[in-house]
């Protein structure tokens, strides 16, 4: 085991940094982290995502702490206030279906996603949202959003059957409207038979 993990050393050789910023999978501002070389002097270093462990680098340590904390309140404050704004927000999704009542499509963390873009204008990460299966039954839903470690909004919203019941009167008409444009079609294709025939 011990020889393996020398070999590993040897292939990856690391480097300690100290973080400035919040890197997603790494670490937050002010936490010292060991990354490969290579990452560390062509992204983190370059890009001022990162600093060597030096006596300076140490001392602006609290520096860094503060900038995280304001950093993460400001994220906890726009999560809770997000998650009062889905909580408020009342959706109506509609999905075909066929006569025996069962939908064709069905309610996915995307379209979910999507709606909220488009009806509170706030892009959410549609991995957050907890659906275990895509929606397919007609009523009401909740589904909880993962907004922060802190905060999960619960969303509510209606399936509905795009099968709407239409009067009589509307079903004839529509029938007797769409019945000329179907003749008008089967000529159109009758006349353009006749005149490939006669060339």
């Amino acid at each position: 085991m011990k020889n393996s993990e020398r070999v590993l050393e040897i292939d990856m050789p690391l480097t300690e940094l100290i973080l400035t910023e919040n890197i997603p999978g790494l670490g937050a501002e002010a936490d010292l982290v060991k990354v490969r070389r290579g990452y560390a002097r062509n992204y983190l270093l370059p890009r001022g995502k990162a600093c060597e462990v030096t006596p300076g680098a140490l001392r602006k340590l609290d520096a860094l702490k503060q900038k995280r904390a304001e950093r993460e309140a400001r994220e906890l404050n726009e999560a809770e206030e997000l998650a009062r704004r889905i909580g408020k927000a009342r959706f109506i999704f509609t999905l075909e279906t066929g006569e025996t009542g069962r939908a064709f499509g069905s309610v996915t963390a995307q379209d979910i996603m999507n709606r909220v873009k488009n009806e509170l204008g706030t892009e959410i990460d549609r991995h957050k949202i907890v659906l275990e299966r895509p929606i397919k039954d007609t009523g009401e839903h909740e589904v909880a959003i993962k907004l922060h470690h802190d905060v999960t909004a619960q969303l509510v919203f209606q399936v509905k059957s795009a099968e709407e019941p239409r009067d009589r009167g509307a079903e004839a008409e529509s029938a007797a409207t769409d019945e000329p444009e179907k003749k008008k079609k089967h000529r159109f294709f009758q006349r353009k038979k006749e005149e490939k025939k006669e060339t």
